[in-house]
């Protein structure tokens, strides 16, 4: 209880204050003590965005809403609202620039992930079909599929003869996810796919991957993702970088299924949420960054 009075005192009066004295004592706004006090990066962005929703001023709070081509002209009227000379601080409307793209392009970003998970995998849809027959050629070169519909999808994790009836929680962003794998990590993703299919300590590699979709959607939609977006990307995240985030989600989470060794599949759950609490702890560190070291084909 005293915790949320503290709280609410300090962003309702004192922290007005107490940025009106230190702009008095310094000469510059909280925005350009951000800028040039802390390198590039999660940290930066994360207090300039804090800084830009706390604001009472309607430009900087709508900084925040603005289109990716609106983002320079917002950053020249923050520098007026501020009055920040670009003489006395050259830096600082290129940073902050980086720093607006990197916070509304996570915002745009988990809307192009939201749309492609809606989009429902269609049999009907000839680009559909063709993903997931690429998938399968992707990963298993050497066998071909008896027919369209067939209980070798099972090779590949699949639950019945037809996959189109597990992608139905995350749409066709499951597929998508899974191709990009195995297409861009192909060496990982045959790796990964033969420890799936290990006698003892296997799991349906397909269904997983859809669940780990699932759960860097969830990542993405809570916002726990931006710190390692704000690290990895001097700019608007695109499309490219949540597949690769899928990537190495899908790489770790089976290094770290080969390395418990569970008992049975019927245990995925538990362990599946022990993997997700340590991805969110590694999400809290300012400097994280969750990228597949193995090198991608592109």
């Amino acid at each position: 209880m005293l915790g949320y009075i503290w709280q609410y005192v300090y962003t309702s009066f004192l922290r007005y204050w107490l940025k009106w004295f230190i702009r008095q004592a310094t000469g510059t706004c909280e925005l350009q003590r951000i800028c040039s006090g802390n390198k590039p990066g999660a940290t930066r962005t994360s207090k300039a965005e804090y800084s830009l929703r706390s604001s009472k001023n309607k430009v900087l709070r709508g900084a925040l809403e603005a289109s990716k081509d609106q983002l320079e002209k917002c950053a020249d009227q923050i520098m007026k609202e501020k009055n920040v000379k670009p003489q006395k601080d050259p830096l600082f409307k290129e940073s902050l620039h980086i720093c607006l793209l990197q916070i509304t392009g996570n915002n745009s970003l988990y809307v192009s992930v939201e749309n492609m998970r809606k989009e429902v995998f269609s049999s009907e849809n000839q680009e559909h079909e063709a993903m997931l027959l690429k998938l399968w050629d992707l990963l298993m070169p050497t066998v071909k599929l008896d027919s369209r519909i067939t209980k070798q999808w099972g090779d590949i994790g699949f639950q019945g003869d037809d996959p189109k009836t597990d992608f139905r929680g995350m749409g066709l962003l499951g597929l998508i996810n899974l191709v990009f794998f195995s297409e861009n990590y192909t060496e990982e993703a045959r790796q990964v796919l033969s420890h799936a299919n290990h006698p003892k300590l296997g799991y349906s590699y397909a269904i997983v991957g859809i669940n780990l979709t699932e759960m860097a959607y969830s990542l993405l939609k809570s916002g726990e993702l931006k710190p390692h977006f704000y690290n990895t990307v001097p700019g608007t995240p695109e499309l490219r970088q949540f597949h690769q985030l899928y990537c190495y989600l899908a790489y770790e989470f089976d290094k770290f299924w080969v390395a418990e060794e569970p008992e049975s599949i019927m245990q995925f759950n538990q362990y599946r949420e022990k993997f997700h609490t340590i991805v969110k702890t590694n999400l809290q560190d300012p400097d994280v960054n969750l990228t597949l070291t193995a090198c991608s084909k592109n």
